[in-house]
């Protein structure tokens, strides 16, 4: 995307060099033309909004003083790294940013020597900033290394696992908590911006390391000493935990405020060891509709840009995630010991109108997938019935405690896990690949596969009733348009569903590549299995297909090393069966961002390249078999 006539400082922003050669009285001017670039930006491709109004300052002002890339700068989550690529010579390309071939939604080392560190998921900065120092105080350089995280991700436990050790070495390390949801408001100011401005200086720095020499000769001087110091800080900044974790903590300070910015960084940058720099921003600043409902602008398709409304279009059909949330509701209103868990996404797994309507039974742990689940195990130890919400790639943070804590007990626990496969836009990060074949080695579950939106529903009542751990696993987005059943009823365990007759090949499908296949299926005169549950496997049904048709061929959307395909392969293996088997899904590879469309047709799972590998895959092996086109 090409800047617009009143964007002329932005417009000549083609890496921080040129940033660096601004006067610091511009930077203001900037951010206001920054903005207003994303926004128009973002209301084209779409993307995250909120998140990068937020940090349009913070950003500007890091570039400004570190000598990226050099400096080494690490995002959290990334999704606020918009204004990062478009100063690091990318603006150009940003018409493209989450689109096929494009630039991707987060940093990505691959596209830029100015993205250090690729990452997707959330409370990752310390961690790769600490290794990042480490390594370069061991290589002898000056070279300084920045943190930029949330206080979102600063919920989780490895965010605190790396501060507590970075706080035991020497590493030059700035951690720089972007703090947009805290209540610490009133202490943001001028005062404030001035004792970060002190803290930070070098005459205090001095002061404070040469009086920790001095006095820890006298130790009882030293602790009075050391506890007026906590105590005066700790009326002012809220900063002791750091401290105590071993960080010089300054701050807060307002982050929309260029020039408290650029000189408190100034000063950081040249004192040694971990610092921590706590800032306060707003998310959506700048812009009224993404300020006054930040959650709705987090992340967004196309909108007008004037008005914030989304494009036009007619009613788009009911998604999985608003089944699963009907169904949470009518089965919570069913049954009171039902109590729903999300790791820190309410509004995405579909959990607003429960969370409403049943808060003493609503749990938002922030973002701490492991506890979630752990949480869940003891709930279901002492009677209660958890549902916990979350997304495929994020429950594989959770992995240990879903084997150990939920499975190796055989707790009731239900996992409504959302987008599941491949999720468009976000790219590898976000991807529900591997679940299938995660899930699937664990003794004690039951895994299923909806492919339709009322099957979602029948398998989440399912889960709940099994009384042990229970998977259902559906993708983004919308399904084929199924009515959908007011009823709460369950299906019968481990039996698949034949949807078509057809003669010599038989499609074993699992899940949402369903309607495609039925396309294909017609072409081919196939018959179409709705496998239903990846565990346990109809295997009287899958013995059945096998005697009867020459070719099997298995589908899904996940990875096919160790998916559901390989779970028919090891069932026709252990009854000797030697029917061809041929398994489609999701190859060995990572998946680039693009529609979710594109990714299904990249993989041969939409409806024309299932038909063409079928069709290869008998003209290989079984010439006798004749397509119908």
């Amino acid at each position: 995307m090409t800047t617009s006539p009143d964007q002329p400082l932005l417009s000549r922003i083609d890496s921080p060099a040129d940033l660096r050669a601004l006067k610091a009285s511009e930077l203001p001017r900037l951010a206001e033309e920054a903005r207003r670039f994303l926004i128009e930006t973002v209301a084209t491709t779409g993307g995250h909004l909120a998140a990068n109004l937020g940090t349009v300052e913070l950003t500007l002002a890091l570039h400004y003083v570190f000598d990226t890339p050099e400096d080494r700068l690490v995002w959290d989550v990334g999704h606020q790294s918009y204004l990062h690529k478009i100063i690091t010579g990318r603006r150009e390309q940003m018409g493209s940013l989450r689109q096929k071939g494009g630039l991707a939604g987060f940093p990505k080392r691959e596209e830029s020597p100015y993205d250090s560190f690729g990452v997707g998921h959330s409370s990752t900065s310390v961690s790769a900033a600490l290794g990042m120092a480490i390594a370069a105080a061991r290589s002898g350089s000056e070279r300084r290394v920045v943190a930029v995280i949330g206080d979102g991700a600063m919920t989780a436990g490895q965010a605190f696992e790396a501060l507590n050790h970075a706080g035991t070495l020497d590493a030059n390390l700035l951690v720089v908590l972007n703090d947009n949801d805290m209540s610490i408001s009133p202490n943001v100011g001028g005062l404030s911006n001035y004792l970060a401005r002190v803290l930070s200086g070098r005459t205090y720095s001095t002061v404070r390391e040469g009086s920790k020499k001095v006095l820890a000769g006298m130790p009882t001087v030293w602790e009075l000493a050391r506890r007026a110091e906590e105590h005066m800080k700790g009326m002012v900044i809220p900063g002791t935990l750091f401290e105590e974790l071993g960080f010089n903590y300054i701050g807060p300070i307002d982050g929309h405020d260029t020039d408290s910015l650029v000189k408190t960084l100034s000063n950081l940058r040249a004192l040694s060891g971990p610092q921590l720099l706590h800032v306060v921003t707003r998310k959506g600043k700048g812009y009224q509709p993404a300020e006054d409902n930040p959650c709705k602008f987090h992340g967004v398709g196309q909108f007008d840009p004037d008005t914030g409304q989304g494009a036009p279009g007619g009613a788009p059909s009911k998604t999985y995630t608003q089944v699963f949330s009907d169904w949470v509701c009518d089965m919570g209103e069913a049954d009171k010991q039902l109590v729903a868990i999300t790791p820190a996404m309410r509004e995405g797994s579909g959990l607003v109108e429960f969370s409403e309507r049943f808060p003493g039974r609503y749990f938002d742990v922030g973002i701490a997938e492991q506890h979630s689940v752990t949480l869940a195990a003891g709930m279901a130890c002492d009677g209660l019935k958890p549902v916990v919400a979350i997304y495929s790639t994020f429950l594989q943070r959770a992995y240990d405690q879903l084997i150990h804590d939920v499975a190796l007990q055989n707790l009731p626990v239900l996992f409504a896990i959302d987008r599941g496969g491949l999720v468009g836009n976000d790219g590898p990060t976000h991807s529900g690949n591997f679940d299938l074949s995660y899930l699937r080695c664990i003794p004690n579950m039951t895994v299923m596969t909806p492919a339709d939106e009322n099957e979602c529903r029948q398998m989440l009542s399912t889960g709940f009733g099994l009384g042990g751990p229970a998977a259902v696993r559906y993708p983004r987005g919308t399904g084929p348009g199924a009515m959908i059943s007011d009823e709460l009823e369950a299906l019968p365990v481990g039996k698949a569903e034949v949807c078509r007759e057809g003669r010599d090949v038989a499609l074993l499908v699992f899940g949402s590549p369903l309607p495609n296949t039925l396309q294909a299926a017609e072409r081919l005169d196939a018959t179409v299995v709705n496998m239903r549950f990846v565990k346990p496997l109809d295997e009287a049904c899958l013995l059945d297909m096998a005697a009867r048709h020459r070719l099997l061929i298995s589908i899904e959307d996940n990875a096919v090393a160790g998916g559901a395909g390989s779970a028919v392969a090891e069932a026709l293996a252990a009854h000797g069966v030697t029917t061809s088997l041929t398994m489609l899904g999701i190859p060995d590879r990572f998946i680039e961002h693009a529609s979710r469309e594109q990714q299904l047709a990249e993989c041969g799972l939409d409806a024309e390249g299932i038909y063409q590998r079928v069709r290869r895959e008998m003209a290989a092996g079984i010439a006798t078999l004749r397509a119908v086109d």
